[in-house]
């Protein structure tokens, strides 16, 4: 047994490769997903559709969710109180909602409304009946959402410290930069390849043309880390009001990663947001979701060709799966100037917790 990560990123050694390829370490790191908050939607998602099933956190926290929106937005359960039937598998929009197996139905709040064939029933209906409602949070259009969340103060500070100026509630989801990918990969792997720009000259040449690798920088806050790409010169970049503290500066994207797996990418054009979603030690679900806020910057700069950016980190992910799992490999070391967030990142899933590799 031994201390997993130092403090001093000058000393401390990398992850031990048990936690890229251990099925009783991976379902124990999963399991403390459920304690923290997770991207729900954007509220231009509900523009249309005021029933938005939330997928994925059926597979990020084994809780089948949904969100409802009339004068209020709330996130339910997704799960009906009769017999357990999935009540909504597509978006849509309705002013009840009704489970299609029995017909039991609910108003948007989640409070049992009605079912048939129930007459007799002693003690019915009761609280148990209504479905579970689940806590949100609301920041500049942007719900998120979780089963047991806490935290999310230093978080929702560092976002309205350096993004207060940016217009994110007026950004309309576009469907077609939707994109949903399965690699043969643990979870963490692609954190850890996201959480440092030290692999961009090696692996994304075009990108490496659009920012300036030298002023690439990270910043860590508690909970999470950012990282700031910085234009190459005639590369497009924000124009930030003189309220930022990053006026002056040509900035590229910023790249927020939130504990555990949640990635809030901001360009000149809007907003990527990216779900790393555990579905086993060594398969991973990357959900993208794209709201523009100016059409006129798509396509360029570092934000241009977020497919070719995704393919090349999928193929270099999935190689280094299959490099932790040889017996040749347990541990590495950190770039002190290159990989703070990296070195973060594992502090937080490894805290509290030691690990026999052997």
């Amino acid at each position: 047994m031994s201390t997993i990560i130092d403090q001093d990123i000058r000393k401390a050694e990398t992850l031990p490769s048990a936690y890229y390829t251990d099925d009783t370490t991976f379902l124990e790191v999963k399991r403390r997903f459920a304690h923290y908050w997770h991207f729900a939607c954007h509220q231009s998602q509900l523009s249309e559709s005021n029933i938005l099933p939330l997928n994925h956190m059926e597979h990020l926290i084994g809780e089948p969710m949904m969100i409802t929106a009339d004068d209020e937005v709330r996130c339910v359960s997704n799960v009906c109180t009769h017999r357990g039937m999935i009540i909504v598998d597509k978006h849509c929009s309705t002013q009840t909602l009704q489970c299609p197996y029995h017909g039991r139905t609910f108003g948007l709040d989640g409070r049992f409304r009605g079912m048939p064939e129930f007459e007799g029933v002693v003690g019915f209906p009761s609280p148990s009946d209504d479905l579970e409602q689940f806590p949100t949070l609301k920041w500049k259009g942007i719900i998120f959402t979780g089963t047991k969340p806490s935290g999310f103060e230093a978080f929702l500070d560092e976002l309205n410290n350096r993004l207060a100026w940016m217009p994110i509630e007026s950004f309309e989801h576009d469907p077609s930069r939707h994109r949903s990918y399965e690699i043969d990969a643990n979870w963490a792997l692609y954190v850890d390849n996201y959480l440092e720009g030290f692999h961009i000259p090696f692996v994304h040449k075009d990108l490496h043309g659009s920012l300036d690798y030298d002023s690439y920088r990270t910043e860590l806050f508690d909970g999470g880390v950012l990282q700031i790409g910085i234009a190459s010169e005639n590369e497009i970049s924000f124009d930030l009001p003189d309220s930022s503290p990053d006026f002056g500066k040509r900035v590229a994207a910023y790249y927020y990663w939130i504990f555990p797996g949640l990635m809030l990418n901001f360009y000149p054009w809007g907003l990527s947001v990216n779900i790393v979603t555990p579905l086993s030690v060594d398969r991973t679900r990357i959900t993208y979701h794209g709201f523009v806020g100016d059409l006129s910057t798509l396509g360029r700069g570092a934000g241009g060709d977020l497919d070719k950016v995704e393919a090349e980190d999928q193929e270099i992910v999935e190689a280094t799966q299959r490099g932790v799992s040889s017996g040749s490999y347990d541990r590495g070391r950190y770039s002190p100037s290159r990989e703070t967030g990296v070195h973060r990142f594992h502090m937080m899933l490894t805290s509290g917790r030691e690990i026999d590799n052997h």
